[in-house]
């Protein structure tokens, strides 16, 4: 009988762990899908009209696309620059050129590719039903080095300031930061959308601005005070040669865009063996197969 009750109780304990280690985490049952946006509608008259003024005189007009402003590409760069611009039909490609810039823009990508640099656009650069490509101004202006400023009151945009190409890759970047964080990134996220490969990128950087962990990218990702934090140490996945897409998303990341400010901790819940970081840490969001906490 003694027998039996002691087995009855090791049953009932084993069935209860499996139990409870099979319920969904509160995040589980709260996905919150982060995903770029897209411009649907391409027709240039379903936008309202942006007046964009360069040192108090107008310009031209952009317009108005989810809430960011729009400027076409060749009207803007030729009211600020000497640069040529072409269009790769084929590609769906326009490329600027001058002394101190090349640019890369696609139709529907969200990165701008200058002078060795990436910057990343929450929407899309477009070819809208005029036939010209656009793209988000700041993004455009930052290249061309020209401040932008709103003007609620007339709702127009305001430029100041002389063109100043965005200085290239090698004299922005910190060799070593860009070296491991897209290493880091190739290793964690290889095979991830872009955003997600840049909210992993973002995790990083996160804890290197908090003061509970080093304070330089190398130092987080080799960071040992509880374990070690990111398997590709461990499996030594670290050291191969990083994807494009990764070095990609390092750059954008060392450009200064975020995801969130907030996120320190992330997982893949399909495989991941430990529930420590679901149950004890706020669940923000999830991008491709990644969750991401705070």
């Amino acid at each position: 009988m003694k027998k039996a009750f002691h087995q009855f109780l090791g049953l009932f304990f084993c069935l209860t762990f499996l139990m409870l280690t099979a319920l969904p985490t509160a995040a589980a049952a709260r996905k919150t899908e982060l995903t770029p946006k897209k411009v649907e509608n391409k027709s240039v008259s379903a936008y309202a009209r942006i007046p964009i003024l360069l040192n108090g005189a107008r310009i031209l007009d952009g317009l108005l696309i989810h809430e960011t402003t729009y400027i076409p590409l060749r009207s803007f760069t030729e009211a600020l620059t000497e640069a040529s611009i072409t269009y790769d039909a084929a590609l769906r490609e326009a490329t600027v050129t001058d002394e101190g810039l090349t640019m890369l823009v696609r139709d529907g990508g969200h990165v701008v590719y200058a002078n060795g640099r990436a910057l990343y656009t929450l929407t899309p650069a477009v070819v809208m039903s005029d036939g010209r490509m656009y793209l988000p101004i700041r993004t455009a202006a930052r290249v061309m080095g020209v401040s932008v400023g709103w003007d609620n009151g007339t709702r127009s945009v305001s430029l100041e300031g002389e063109e100043s190409y965005l200085l290239p890759a090698e004299q922005y970047y910190n060799k070593d930061s860009l070296y491991w964080l897209s290493r880091i990134i190739s290793a964690e996220s290889q095979g991830e959308p872009l955003l997600g490969q840049i909210a992993v990128g973002n995790v990083v950087l996160n804890r290197m601005r908090s003061p509970l962990y080093p304070n330089t990218v190398y130092g987080v990702i080799f960071d040992r005070r509880y374990g070690v934090q990111f398997s590709p140490v461990k499996d030594g996945s670290i050291y191969n040669p990083p994807y494009a897409t990764s070095v990609t998303a390092a750059k954008i990341c060392l450009e200064g865009y975020s995801v969130s400010g907030e996120i320190l901790f992330f997982l893949e819940p399909r495989i991941s063996v430990s529930l420590w970081v679901p149950n004890n840490r706020p669940y923000r969001f999830t991008i491709g197969h990644h969750d991401f906490y705070a």
